[in-house]
């Protein structure tokens, strides 16, 4: 899955000393870049920039940045203020349509901005996993490959976003290495598409989304990331997400309790999804864009034909229960 909004720029931070109160100045840039954004007023808002930020910054880069943030996260319904960072950066806890963000907002003694930052927003006051408590199995029945694991970049792209660190991605691959028959220019060539997906451990399903399509191989859906999703809350306060089910296959819903083990669903392409597969993370509350990930031991797994206990397989790896 693909991070939705990237960093834009911070230019020229005050360091004045900070107070936690939102200052006037703060207040109404915020305000002003709100009504501006959610009215689709762009160049209004590059207007609103120190001479600094227009040339690290030009018009029609900021105008394209804008607008594709205004298409993935939506209208800015709410702009929370939290407090200051490295002098005068205002944090900001954005409640867009579709995700919540932090936004960071830097103005000079001009009142222009002179820095902007939109990234992941994290709440402090959670506790921070680092990983699980609970005993897990597998998500899945059968051997299946990991496409996506690992603690660098270069195994797991995942470890850039802070929810989802210790994310997997698991594909099933024939000898051959492939993870289809045929041209794969459907679904159904794809050998993981359908199968049986299975609680890795028991608890309170706290979201389940069944009504997204799936995607044709090759075309993504970025606007609902994880597609149709189950999360499980466990008895230790882990967020178990499994992402991207086949469309109208999951047979749990919000509120149930399920066993380890329990069949929720088939697989299938659905959300930020290039083909069939199952995406799975352990974060430290049930909103993704809020959290943060932890890293995942499985009880007892075959690892290309070996045993190996309390474990967490890399990429590569071939794995099943």
């Amino acid at each position: 899955m693909k991070k939705l909004i990237a960093l834009l720029i911070i230019f020229g931070f005050s360091t004045m000393t900070f107070a936690q109160g939102e200052k006037e100045i703060s207040q109404k840039t915020s305000s002003a870049f709100k009504k501006h954004f959610n009215q689709n007023e762009y160049k209004a808002i590059f207007e609103m920039f120190s001479p600094e930020m227009k040339t690290a910054l030009p018009l029609d880069q900021a105008l394209t940045f804008l607008e594709n943030v205004k298409s993935q996260a939506g209208t800015l319904k709410n702009l929370e203020f939290i407090k200051y960072e490295q002098g005068m950066v205002a944090l900001y806890k954005a409640q867009f349509d579709r995700t919540i963000l932090g936004l960071n907002l830097s103005t000079d003694q001009n009142s222009k901005i002179n820095g902007m930052l939109l990234k992941p927003y994290q709440d402090d006051s959670q506790p921070i996993l680092e990983r699980n408590i609970s005993s897990l199995i597998l998500p899945f029945k059968g051997e299946w490959t990991v496409f996506w694991g690992g603690d660098t970049e270069a195994l797991n792209y995942h470890v850039a976003t802070p929810s989802q660190r210790g994310a997997f991605d698991f594909l099933i691959m024939d000898e051959s290495g492939k993870s289809f028959s045929g041209d794969g220019s459907k679904n159904e060539d794809y050998y993981a598409f359908g199968k049986e997906l299975i609680a890795p451990a028991a608890g309170e399903v706290v979201l389940a989304v069944d009504g997204i399509k799936d995607n044709k191989p090759g075309i993504m859906n970025p606007a609902f990331v994880t597609g149709n999703t189950v999360i499980i809350k466990t008895t230790n306060n882990e967020y178990l997400l499994l992402a991207h089910f086949k469309q109208h296959s999951i047979k749990v819903k919000q509120g149930d309790s399920v066993t380890q083990g329990q069949v929720l669903g088939l697989s299938g392409n659905s959300g930020n999804s290039s083909e069939p597969h199952l995406h799975f993370h352990i974060q430290n509350m049930k909103e993704m864009s809020q959290a943060t990930g932890a890293k995942s031991y499985f009880k007892s797994i075959k690892v290309n034909g070996k045993v190996k206990t309390d474990y967490s397989p890399i990429k590569g790896e071939r794995i099943s229960n």
